[in-house]
C-alpha cells in the first residue's frame, strides 16, 4: 500500500491511462478524485470500481479550459478532503492538423487546458500540499521528441508542460513538493485509435517492429510508473521526464516506415 491514506486527483480519469492511474493509486491505497467533461456514466464506472477496493472516490465535472471551473475544482477537494497529495496533469485536447491548417481557436484551446490552466491548476494544488510532501505528475508524449504528422498543435504544448515541470520543480523544491512528467510512447488507449484512424493497425505493427520490447504499451503499464512517482519511493526523484516507451525512443522506424521521411 505505497499511497495508503493519500489523496489523489487525476485529470481526465473516466478513461485511458487517466483512468487506469486513479485504479492504481487506488490499489496502493489512495483516495481519489475522478474527474471528467464529458462521460459522465464512465466516470461514475471507475469511482464505483475504485469504491469496490475500499477507497473514497469524488466524481468532479469540469472544463478545465475555463479558470472558473480550475478553481470550483479545486475548491471541491479543498472542502471535502481538506488537502491534496497527489496531482496527475492528464487531461489534453487537440485538432490534429498540419500546422498550417490550424485556426486560432485550435490553438487557444490546446494551450489553454495545457498550459495556461495547468499553471492555474498548479496554483489551486500548492495551497492544499502544504506539509504533505505533494506530488505533481505531467503526461508528455513521444511527439515531443520525434516529429509526428498532424501532431505540432499538442507536441509542441506539451514540450512546454516539460519546461514547466523542469521549472516548477526548482520553485517547489523547498516546498518538498516533486514535480515530474512521464512521456508514453505509443499506448493503445482510444486517443491513439482517433489519432491514427484507418491507419492504427498498419502504425500498431511498425512500433512493435521497431521497439526493443517487441509490444505496444498499456495504460496500465503508464499508471505503474505514475504510482512510483506519487510514492516515497521517488522522494529525491525532481524535474525529470520518464520516457515509458519500450525502448521506441532508441529508434525512428515506423514513423519513416509509414509516413515517410518528410511524412
Amino acid at each position: 500500500m505505497l499511497l495508503e491514506g493519500k489523496k489523489a486527483l487525476v485529470t481526465g480519469s473516466s478513461r485511458g491511462i487517466g483512468q487506469a492511474a486513479v485504479m492504481a493509486f487506488a490499489r496502493e491505497g489512495a483516495d481519489v478524485v475522478v474527474h471528467y467533461r464529458r462521460q459522465r456514466d464512465q466516470a461514475e464506472a471507475t469511482a464505483e470500481a475504485v469504491r469496490r477496493l475500499g477507497r473514497q472516490a469524488l466524481v468532479i465535472q469540469a472544463e478545465l479550459e475555463e479558470p472558473e471551473e480550475v478553481g470550483r475544482l479545486f475548491d471541491t477537494i479543498g472542502e471535502s478532503w481538506g488537502g491534496l497529495d497527489i496531482f496527475m496533469a492528464n487531461a489534453a485536447a487537440s485538432a490534429f492538423k498540419p500546422l498550417l491548417e490550424l485556426k486560432p481557436h485550435h490553438l487557444e484551446r490546446t494551450y489553454r487546458l495545457l498550459v495556461d490552466n495547468f499553471i492555474l491548476s498548479v496554483q489551486r494544488a500548492v495551497p492544499l500540499m502544504e506539509g504533505r510532501s505533494g506530488r505533481i505528475i505531467t503526461v508528455s508524449g513521444h511527439g515531443v521528441q520525434f516529429t509526428l504528422p498532424r501532431y505540432g498543435n499538442i507536441a509542441s504544448a506539451k514540450a512546454a508542460v516539460e519546461s514547466l515541470t523542469r521549472y516548477l520543480a526548482s520553485e517547489l523544491g523547498p516546498r518538498q513538493i516533486t514535480v515530474n512528467a512521464i512521456a508514453p510512447g505509443v499506448v493503445g488507449t482510444e486517443s491513439e485509435r482517433f489519432y491514427m484512424g484507418d491507419k492504427l493497425q498498419q502504425f500498431d505493427q511498425a512500433c512493435i517492429r521497431a521497439t526493443p520490447l517487441g509490444r505496444v504499451g498499456t495504460p496500465e503499464e503508464i499508471a505503474d510508473v505514475a504510482v512510483f512517482l506519487a510514492s516515497d519511493l521517488s522522494r529525491f526523484v525532481t524535474g525529470q521526464i520518464l520516457s515509458v516507451d519500450g525502448g521506441l525512443t532508441l529508434t525512428s522506424g515506423p514513423f519513416q516506415e509509414i509516413f515517410g521521411q518528410g511524412h
